[in-house]
């Protein structure tokens, strides 16, 4: 709880904080931004100019919020009738100019959660009930539709779009102007050739792995697990099994079988 006779000096005075909101004694608040109740911000974060903060709402230390955002506002959804849901963000983030991130509905638990360390770029919408891992990247534009679950380590390219209810697993990549409406396995990459054309997948994402410090045998599997998936002509299910025997050796290739046995959307696939 902020007392009104003790405003810190890091907090503009053309800013309007709720005397409800409780933030750390060094966080930093913008000129014309604007902290409702029910908002709690950790130690050392930082809330930009216009920026709007509704809650329930609770963001962890060390973020930085841009100019111009709408944090924690009510779900786009025409179900929810005022429930008190939540948004939660965790440490680290970087969240850029005019993203939009709203809180979750009773129909998909109550929240809206953010890890930590992920860097969300300017004119992004994270709709309510998403769960966002960490280490993610959303490029400027990226859109993700209600109940989206994303990965770690996912990078999503400007101007992708993701229906609701999709997963991306850990490490996959989406390519610019993509529409998704499956799952993008963990370490896929998906893409699409021109204007209008359905994603695809390309391969797995050997440059992004080689960074992460994964092993060049680990990512030789990876390959060949891909090759399982997509070039043999296998059902899901027949993948599975065959993914399933490699997975006691690479616990990467367990990851990958326990995703796709949890698809309830399919997963994208070439032409």
């Amino acid at each position: 709880m902020r007392d009104e006779d003790a405003v810190s000096p890091l907090i503009d005075p053309r800013a309007v904080v709720s005397p409800e909101a409780d933030l750390a004694a060094d966080v930093r608040v913008g000129p014309f931004a604007v902290i409702g109740p029910h908002v709690r911000i950790g130690s050392g974060s930082v809330i930009g100019p216009h920026t709007v903060v509704y809650g329930p709402t609770r963001i962890g230390a060390h973020n930085r919020i841009f100019p111009f955002c709408s944090i924690g506002d009510e779900p786009q959804d025409k179900k929810y009738h005022g429930e008190e849901t939540v948004l939660e963000i965790g440490e680290r983030n970087t969240i850029r100019e005019y993203t939009t991130i709203n809180r979750g509905t009773v129909q998909g638990g109550g929240v809206t959660r953010l890890g930590h360390d992920n860097w969300i770029m300017a004119y992004v919408h994270i709709a309510h009930d998403c769960i966002l891992g960490d280490h993610t990247i959303l490029a400027n534009g990226v859109a993700l539709a209600g109940h989206v679950t994303v990965g770690d380590w996912v990078i999503l390219s400007a101007s992708a779009k993701v229906h609701q209810f999709c997963r991306l697993g850990a490490h996959a990549f989406v390519g610019h102007d993509c529409g998704l409406v499956q799952d993008v396995p963990p370490y896929v990459l998906v893409a699409v050739r021109g204007a209008g054309e359905a994603p695809r997948p390309y391969g797995i994402n050997s440059e992004g792995l080689e960074r992460r410090g994964f092993s060049p045998a680990t990512i030789a599997r990876l390959k060949e697990a891909y090759r399982i998936l997509y070039r043999k002509n296998l059902r899901l299910e027949e993948a599975i099994v065959a993914l399933e025997e490699q997975s006691a050796e690479t616990p990467e290739i367990g990851c990958l079988v326990e995703f796709l046995r949890g698809t309830s959307r399919g997963i994208v696939r070439g032409p």
